[in-house]
């Protein structure tokens, strides 16, 4: 049976008065809606509490209708007339508030959807949000939410110095098992936040070994290219085709479940990952034509990622593994990003995901023990960030 679960939204609004005669603002999108399916902030409008202040937006906008690295607007919600204030723009500026922000907020209310990569760029715009406005003297109450690939799994190195981005904002595995509240918390420690200035309103009924799919919930996409939660499993390892010219199925109706490039063979890929039996998941050769970014308007060949078991997968080193298996058999489709990525352009997309070089100039150099070297790494990674977050954790 489905585990049923009120989250840090459901909870507040059972005491909504706690927000009566406070100026707040609610730094959300399209998924923070309540277990009954309302819009965070129709239901805080309907509360004792009144309406927001204001409304903050991440990337892809407040009601989630850009794609990825578009600039939202600063706009007016239709329904309430309160302003929208955007922060993802035009530039890397754009992406740290300013106080003026925050300008006569008592609170800033954060109820986003993360998806548990350390690469999804809400929990960063989260944290540099709550900096700011801690540092204001406005108090930040963080509504947390499930994180869909459970809070049990750690997978993945941690990023290096010198990769920081807004890919690549924390230095925690790719895959680090924390729902929003706790990174914030994790976040708070390191950068040394008035303790009495971040308050995580839990979750009732979440356990760390809950996937989503073992919840009571509907899935509502936190993003364009986020359509299931599926796509979320898959995302730790599929999100590292955007450091490459192959295509991570944008443009079509299976984001990051699509991969591939022309000039690759379906047939001799699928067979080649099906022969290392990666946990959890199956592989159906394709084609496949995306609409807009990258091969679009080409026929594409490549694969379907089919998710079978999502307790057994490790996403992460089935993407390592796809990307160098692809340089390897069809290095003439294959070759890494070159173009500004996320307003960086000093250093490769494909280095900013990973969170450092090492596994970029092994696959280059064509040595295996420099390769096997980086994944090992892994290990000793996951273990020390395993105790390193065991004093923020919150749920069972």
């Amino acid at each position: 049976m489905a585990a049923p679960i009120r989250t840090g939204l459901d909870r507040l609004l059972r005491q909504a008065a706690l927000l009566k005669g406070k100026r707040y603002g609610l730094l959300a999108h399209g998924a923070s809606v309540t277990v009954d399916l309302r819009p965070a902030h129709l239901a805080l409008a309907g509360a004792s509490c009144g309406p927001p202040a204001a409304l903050f937006g991440p990337e892809h906008g407040y009601y989630g209708v850009e794609q990825d690295m578009v600039a939202s607007r600063d706009e007016k919600d239709p329904w309430t007339g309160v302003p929208i204030l955007s922060l993802y723009g035009d530039d890397a500026d754009s992406l740290q508030p300013s106080a003026d922000a925050f300008a006569g907020l008592d609170v800033l209310l954060i109820d986003l959807q993360d998806v548990g990569s350390r690469y999804y760029t809400y929990a960063a715009t989260a944290v540099w949000a709550a900096e700011v406005a801690i540092q204001a003297g406005v108090e930040v109450w963080v509504l947390d939410r499930p994180n869909p690939l459970s809070g049990a799994v750690i997978e993945g190195n941690r990023r290096g110095e010198g990769f920081e981005s807004f890919v690549g904002a924390f230095d925690m595995p790719v895959r680090h098992g924390l729902t929003l509240g706790e990174i914030m918390r994790f976040e708070g420690k390191r950068r040394q936040w008035d303790e009495q200035g971040l308050q995580v309103w839990t979750m009732a009924g979440w356990r760390r070994t809950h996937l989503w799919s073992d919840l009571d919930r509907p899935w509502i996409a936190p993003s364009p290219n986020m359509p299931t939660v599926d796509t979320a499993y898959i995302y730790p390892g599929g999100c590292l085709v955007e450091g490459t010219t192959l295509s991570e199925g944008r443009g079509t109706t299976r984001p990051f479940s699509l991969l591939g490039a022309p000039g690759i063979d379906p047939k001799a890929l699928t067979e080649a990952l099906e022969e290392r039996r990666f946990p959890g998941l199956r592989f159906i050769p394709t084609y496949f034509k995306p609409q807009f970014q990258k091969h679009a308007g080409e026929v594409c060949g490549g694969i379907e990622v089919v998710v079978t078991a999502a307790a057994e997968v490790r996403s992460y080193r089935w993407g390592v593994e796809l990307l160098a298996l692809i340089r390897e058999r069809f290095p003439e489709a294959f070759g890494w990003r070159s173009e500004a990525y996320e307003f960086v352009t000093d250093r490769p997309a494909i280095d900013l995901l990973v969170g450092g070089s090492e596994y970029r100039q092994a696959l280059e150099s064509g040595d295996r023990e420099a390769w096997q070297d980086w994944l090992r790494q892994w290990r000793d990674d996951e273990q020390i960030f395993r105790q390193e977050r065991a004093s923020v954790l919150l749920y069972s």
